[in-house]
């Protein structure tokens, strides 16, 4: 070989690595900074950038060998900075600020250590208020790393003792991954590729069932059967099924990193880190959600669709949708990666075939009673019965609405608005229109498709009821003029509760939606948790000193129907 074909080879190899170096900067991360953040084994149950229903698991969840109230320290220097205490999400919370720009958070707990816990029942009998999001004074609380702050739990939305951990940049509040931190396991284990699955891009992803590919794994490299893909269609776009694992663990966790290339040239990728909890709701832009939604797999896109903002991907030449119209074969090669840089590779080819008629259209043909949703549009659909309104950043993709009005055995009119194959970013705006209920304030929307039930406070104006709602499904007015009931738990009226460690109380209503519930003893207020959104519960304390006592409770929902029940007990 000459030395001018040498030079040009090498040129060509300096720019295909370098244009494969760039697709994401190198992350500058400290390494050993953070300390693991439970006294336990150092295990997880689950990972950063795990696929839930609606949103990426943003942190690490550190077992707590199957126990609670394992010791939770302080990961680095710092001091408090925030307290969240809430019935549902992450339950009781530490905010740490260290001095290095990062905060740590620790959740799911159960009692802060002493000062701490002190502090936070001062504060919310000051506020009256069990739920709580408070900061703190930068000074009052300052934390060694290693220090205990708590003890874990299984408060929240947690389903099992665990202890939720995350590291965020303090400015911004991104979520970043702890494993770039140094924090995760020992790990070269190459992440595992499940599916490989194609896409007409000529039509929407929510108008059509992707093709799958079985994959055969020779060495980390996985090919799909057969190795070379005909598209009856102009374009394409594929998705992956993919898990990662790590040494020593039965558990699978998800992946960190995807990089699409066409005929060695990269595309676009997708990368798991820095997110915030305000983006988080876009993972159903980064996942088939039709196909979830039905019961099938996590399919991830290598491709954005044209509603979502650039967010986890990173386009490089093209958004991932491939043209398939010079009739070339295209040699594509996925490269999947997790946190420690182990690689698994899918490598084939793609061409067009015969594109089909149907798919020749950038959407099938929209029927004279449909109308086509579009991202990046306001989208409206009404009549003189229904208004649906849908801001410019709802959508990801387009789709045909579907509208139908059904006769239910009795009541208000039902109306299907679309169904929940097609997911939403903002909230949907529901009006319906009815003059003839009897009690407008105390008016519900109910929302109910697959089982699941939502209702609203529905809102009268101009002879329109409006509620918002963050999915499709079927829609119905109801009146409400049931208030909720309270029933105690092992209490009765007039006992002696000297050997009782606890009050409780379950509340329930028709609707679901309670706004308010308040306790007072001997006319003070009193704390009652509410974890998980069950069981109203007061723990004895100074708070109900020995004699006899009045307990006061009330409570009103979301229309404003209001219960209230008075017992008196000797403690």
């Amino acid at each position: 070989m000459n030395v001018h074909k040498l030079t040009a080879l090498w040129c060509f190899l300096l720019i295909f690595i370098s244009a494969n170096a760039q697709v994401f900067a190198p992350k500058n991360y400290p390494h050993g900074y953070f300390i693991w953040p439970v006294l336990a084994k150092h295990a997880l149950a689950a990972n950063f950038g795990e696929l839930r229903p609606n949103h990426y698991h943003m942190g690490l969840d550190c077992k707590t060998d199957q126990h609670e109230n394992v010791p939770v320290v302080a990961a680095a220097d710092g001091y408090i900075a925030k307290i969240k205490i809430e019935p549902f999400g992450f339950g009781r919370c530490i905010y740490i600020n260290h001095p290095n720009g990062f905060t740590t958070l620790y959740a799911h707990l159960n009692a802060f250590f002493p000062e701490l816990e002190k502090y936070i029942t001062d504060l919310q009998y000051k506020q009256e208020s069990w739920k709580i999001f408070v900061d703190i004074p930068e000074g009052l609380f300052k934390v060694k790393q290693g220090q205990l702050i708590a003890h874990s739990g299984n408060t929240g939305g947690s389903q099992g003792p665990h202890t939720h951990f995350e590291i965020r940049d303090t400015k911004t509040d991104k979520v970043l991954n702890p494993f770039l931190f140094g924090l995760g396991l020992p790990d070269n284990v190459a992440p595992d590729i499940h599916q490989l699955a194609m896409y007409d891009r000529c039509v929407s992803t929510y108008e059509q069932s992707p093709k799958f590919y079985t994959l055969k794994n020779i060495k980390g490299v996985y090919t799909p059967v057969p190795a070379i893909l005909i598209a009856n269609t102009d374009k394409v776009s594929f998705g992956i099924g993919a898990t990662d694992r790590v040494n020593g663990s039965p558990h699978s966790y998800g992946i960190y990193e995807a990089i699409l290339s066409d005929n060695e040239r990269p595309v676009v990728g997708f990368q798991i880190d820095s997110i915030s909890y305000d983006e988080t709701r876009y993972l159903n832009a980064h996942i088939d959600y039709k196909l979830r939604n039905g019961g099938g797999p996590f399919v991830q896109h290598l491709s954005r669709l044209p509603g979502y903002p650039e967010g986890v991907y990173k386009q490089v030449s093209g958004d991932g949708v491939i043209d398939l119209t010079d009739d070339n074969v295209h040699n594509i090669e996925i490269a999947v990666k997790d946190a420690a840089g182990n690689t698994s590779l899918i490598k084939f080819s793609v061409q067009r075939g015969s594109p089909t008629p149907s798919n020749s259209a950038p959407n099938a043909a929209v029927l004279p009673t449909q109308v086509e949703f579009r991202p990046g549009f306001i989208n409206v659909f009404e009549n003189d019965k229904v208004s649906v309104y849908l801001k410019e950043k709802s959508l990801y993709d387009s789709f045909r609405f579907v509208y139908k009005e059904l006769n239910p055995a009795a009541g208000f009119p039902v109306y299907q608005i679309h169904n929940t194959s097609v997911p939403l970013q903002t909230k949907l705006m529901v009006q319906i229109k009815n003059a003839l209920a009897m009690h407008p304030d105390k008016m519900v929307m109910h929302r109910f498709a697959g089982g699941k039930n939502d209702y609203s406070k529905a809102i009268y104006a101009d002879g329109y009821y409006t509620a918002f709602f963050k999915e499709f499904g079927s829609f119905q007015l109801l009146e409400d003029l049931v208030p909720p009931t309270v029933t105690p738990v092992g209490f009765r009226e007039g006992m002696n509760a000297a050997k009782l460690s606890r009050l409780a109380f379950v509340i329930s209503d028709a609707t679901e939606e309670l706004e308010n519930f308040t306790a007072t003893l001997d006319g003070r207020w009193l704390r009652f948790s509410n974890d998980k959104g069950k069981t109203f519960i007061y723990k004895f304390d100074e708070h109900c000193l020995p004699g006899n006592h009045e307990l006061k409770i009330r409570v009103s929902d979301c229309v404003g129907n209001t219960t209230e029940k008075m017992y008196h007990f000797t403690r």
